[in-house]
């Protein structure tokens, strides 16, 4: 048993501790403090502790678990809210009420529920790890799979019954090379080892958000990487609030990671309140909360996405889409830059470790659309969205621009957009995609063959908007030529009718598709047939009159399965109107 040499906030020395190896967990002190062995030097192993350190003194005990930090992953991880290093919170605040005791663990699947296990294999038949065995109906959303666990190559079931069982019973054995193992409903799977893959896929498939800038302009792929920074205030969480809810992802992992404690509480109190809106269940029957607030031991905020990656990773193995929010990463960062400091590493940038940058990419490289074991069909994907609250909103520091270098979307949330009530508030002209292409053959296939020149054509309008805005601060609005004008009505409708959405509208909340690309496709009729006949003598104060412009901006408060009549009435009415003017007929 080794004893404690030196103490420097979370991060403690100690030696003699018995075969210690790099990663291990040990329990620090008399209250068993959680751990991590993160160096050895010359027989003393530097340990970060991931609970409040205050209170330890040189000399006390440090015993090795001989176990990587790990979490356990079976049925239960659904509905419930865990911390950084997995100890289910609900459950402790039973124990020790609303603060955690320190030195206080306690088991993050219960042990005494019993599941119903149906198997799907049979004795004697011939599995591989990974393979699909049996299935529990862990919420009325998600069935869960049970597998083979990745450390069996191959083996042949010995036995396998159908019943109720706890996670720690056996179900069952499985015969191989190195004798027959037992098989459980619960496996254990270290947090900083990715789980392997067969191979990985293409991103062909977008994450359909319902968020119009998101779907049309700046797409995901379903297993990409998102990165999203933005000064404090300019809707960060919002965002992740509406994906969390409407992405046509199977399960959500929300990580909650250093954020503060009021805003982590407003999540834990209005997510069991959400409806899903595809099944009208609540949607925690397909959500994982994992929350470390900033006042919390920063250790353990170091830990917490390796956490919620590796819950990501056992899902996708069962074939499911997840999409994981880390919020922020920043948070993250800095809980690097403080371990690094107190080891009295060399700084790099800012303070940040020299190794800032691979830990970001080892990070988001766990995401992906993959293919999953060798003799089934089953593909899963995990799609990171990754916010990141850089100082005063310059994303010049390191943690924003070392995201930027491994994530293939950017979301640039503008604080300005957010204070004039412009939600969600991406800036169109500082974001950008790098999935448009390998997304295109879908949308053009599922939505419409039209759909990247409607794109191509609103990005244009966009962008020639900004250029007029220098020249109307110049000369002013009056002195533009009408063709001008007409161009600046049409980027002013699709910001204003278009990219903003409302979250607390019931019907604007969600945009599918199909609805995105009428509505983008009417507003640019309106602009063609608006530029056609302002070169036949007519004005825009003239065309302002026209009665469809109100219909247009109405078209994101109509139902879905109306849309696409109220599409064509669009359409006939922008014939007539201008039929009408050019006749000089009554406005």
């Amino acid at each position: 048993m080794g004893k404690i040499v030196r103490i420097s906030g979370p991060v403690v020395g100690a030696e003699g501790i018995e075969d210690a190896r790099m990663y291990d967990v040990v329990r620090v002190g008399e209250l068993g403090l959680v751990g991590e062995i993160i160096r050895l030097n010359a027989g003393i192993a530097t340990v970060q502790v991931y609970e409040d350190t205050s209170g330890l003194r040189p000399g006390d005990k440090v015993e090795n678990t001989h176990m990587p930090l790990s979490v356990e992953l079976g049925p239960g991880l659904l509905k419930s809210i865990y911390d950084g290093i997995q100890r289910p919170l609900d459950v402790i605040r039973e124990t020790s009420g609303d603060f955690i005791r320190r030195g206080l663990t306690a088991a993050p699947l219960d042990r005494n529920k019993k599941w119903a296990f149906s198997p799907t294999a049979r004795k004697n038949d011939k599995v591989v790890a990974g393979q699909i065995i049996g299935f529990v109906d862990e919420t009325s959303l998600i069935k869960h799979k049970i597998m083979v666990p990745l450390g069996i190559e191959s083996g042949t079931i010995e036995s396998l019954e159908s019943g109720e069982y706890t996670v720690t019973d056996r179900i069952g054995s499985i015969k191989t090379d190195k004798g027959s193992i037992d098989l459980h409903l619960m496996q254990n799977w270290p947090v900083r080892n990715p789980r392997r893959v067969l191979n990985k896929l293409p991103p062909n498939e977008p994450l359909i958000t319902g968020q119009r800038v998101i779907d049309t302009f700046f797409p995901v792929a379903k297993g990409g990487t998102v990165a999203v920074p933005g000064p404090f205030g300019s809707g960060k969480t919002v965002v992740q609030h509406q994906l969390s809810k409407w992405a046509d992802s199977d399960i959500v992992v929300y990580v909650g990671c250093g954020e503060r404690g009021n805003e982590m509480t407003e999540i834990l109190t209005t997510f069991p309140e959400l409806q899903d809106p595809k099944s009208g269940k609540p949607l925690m029957e397909r959500t994982v909360l994992i929350a470390n607030t900033s006042n919390m031991p920063v250790a353990a905020r170091e830990a917490s996405i390796y956490t919620g990656i590796t819950i990501a990773e056992y899902y996708r193995d069962m074939g499911y889409d997840i999409a994981l929010m880390a919020d922020s990463t920043s948070r993250w960062a800095e809980a690097l830059r403080e371990i690094s400091g107190r080891l009295e590493e060399m700084p790099g940038e800012e303070g940040y470790p020299a190794y800032l940058g691979r830990r970001l990419s080892e990070f988001y490289e766990r995401s992906g659309n993959a293919n999953v074991v060798s003799n089934e069909t089953r593909r899963g994907s995990i799609t990171i969205v990754g916010a990141v609250s850089p100082p005063g909103g310059d994303i010049s520091e390191p943690v924003s621009q070392n995201t930027l270098r491994v994530t293939r979307v950017f979301w640039a949330l503008d604080a300005s957009l957010a204070s004039r009530r412009h939600f969600p508030s991406i800036n169109w002209l500082n974001s950008y995609s790098l999935y448009r292409e390998d997304l295109s053959k879908w949308f053009d296939s599922n939505v419409s063959l039209e759909w990247s020149s409607t794109y191509s054509d609103a990005m244009g309008i966009l962008q020639k908007e900004a250029e007029l805005q220098e020249i109307v601060q110049l000369v002013g609005y009056d002195a533009l030529p009408e063709k001008e004008k007409a161009a600046l009505d049409v980027a002013r409708i699709i910001r204003e009718d278009f990219l903003q959405q409302s979250a607390f509208d019931d019907i604007d909340t969600y945009c599918s598709v199909n609805k995105q690309f009428l509505m983008l496709k009417a507003i640019l009729s309106l602009g063609k047939n608006q530029s056609n006949i302002i070169e036949r003598g007519i004005t825009m104060d003239q065309l302002r009159s026209l009665k469809v412009r109100e219909m247009i901006s109405r078209m994101k408060e109509v139902k879905e399965d109306q849309v696409n009549d109220y599409y064509k009435n669009v359409e006939s009415e922008i014939s007539a109107e201008v039929s009408s003017l050019l006749k000089g007929g009554k406005q």
